[in-house]
């Protein structure tokens, strides 16, 4: 089909327009990704299902499609994109926490793209994630490092394309969403951040359409995949491919926010090494770690994340490189 009948499909009116089969998603993304698509095609589409809502099944067509666009990713333990804008949210204390499951072994692919804000890869070299610039890089810090962290524009050049589009719109689109939903590595577990809530179970449906195996999706920090430690938080995802719902308890009394004004990212080496003790910055590292666990698969997730906090290497950022 050509991209002008899937506008169609969509744009019919009252009565005879309706949603895109998984398979139709698919073929009108692998169409988009090519480039060559007419831009006024491309934007229609975009604009048409932000405006009606998209199904999962569409969802899961453009993942489809944008996964088998992809060059071959060392595969992975833990999927864990960040795609959120950042501007509601502090430092990114989660990279600590990918760091923290990196180090007991599990292999973590971090991949994203924050917009015009600086702060998550800001924070990268602080809490000791090494920035891979290609595939090739991607690879040799994984072997080495167990993490790293893959910029979406070296990663998927027409994805981030369609992603810059938000520019051209003024509003963000459902390639938002498939960006989170990227999964390069093709790992069997993944979690993901999201900023309104409706997208949790948008997520986990179109994950499950997938066949996905283990996802957590919660609202977190910002939109990142990010706990906070005195709020009780819903997930949303996958246990072994069945639909999952879940709370992650409070662990903390302080009703801190996430966004406590501090910006340096040198902070984040500060809490590794011991430097500096800030308990409600220890509580989002380790609770984010433990759902993170929790979707791996690990039994009594909360207290192998304080344990392997209490453990953890204290070396410098520096020492990593």
């Amino acid at each position: 089909m050509s991209l002008s009948q899937h506008v169609a499909t969509l744009g019919r009116g009252p009565g005879r327009s309706r949603s895109l089969t998984l398979d139709e998603a698919c073929d009108a993304m692998a169409q988009m990704l090519t480039g060559d698509a007419a831009p006024q095609a491309v934007g229609a589409i975009l604009m048409l299902l932000r405006m009606k809502g998209e199904t999962a099944e569409e969802i899961a067509g453009f993942v489809r499609a944008a996964q088998d666009s992809l060059p071959e990713v060392p595969p992975v333990d833990l999927d864990w994109p960040s795609y959120a804008a950042g501007r509601t949210r502090g430092l990114p204390w989660f990279l600590l926490s990918a760091r923290l499951l990196a180090g007991a072994g599990h292999r973590v692919l971090l991949h994203g793209w924050n917009g015009r804000v600086g702060s998550v890869r800001a924070g990268l070299g602080s809490a000791g994630i090494r920035q891979a610039k290609d595939i090739g890089t991607a690879a040799d810090v994984l072997a080495s490092d167990g993490i790293t962290y893959l910029p979406l524009e070296h990663l998927a050049t027409g994805l981030f394309a369609l992603l810059q589009l938000r520019d051209t719109f003024g509003l963000r689109s459902c390639v938002n969403t498939v960006c989170r939903m990227l999964n390069p590595g093709r790992a069997a577990a993944s979690v993901q951040g999201v900023f309104h809530p409706s997208y949790r179970l948008l997520q986990a449906d179109a994950a499950g359409l997938l066949g996905w195996s283990n996802l957590s999706v919660i609202k977190g920090g910002g939109g990142e995949f990010e706990r906070h430690p005195s709020k009780v938080i819903a997930g949303f995802g996958l246990r072994e491919g069945a639909a999952w719902e879940g709370r992650f308890a409070a662990l903390h009394p302080e009703t801190r926010r996430l966004d406590d004004g501090a910006e340096d990212p040198a902070r984040l080496a500060d809490l590794w090494t011991g430097r500096i003790a800030d308990p409600f910055a220890e509580a989002i590292v380790i609770g984010t770690a433990a759902a993170a666990l929790a979707t791996l698969g690990v039994g009594d997730a909360e207290q192998r994340a304080a344990d392997l906090w209490r453990g953890r290497a204290r070396s410098s950022e520096g020492d990593r490189r």
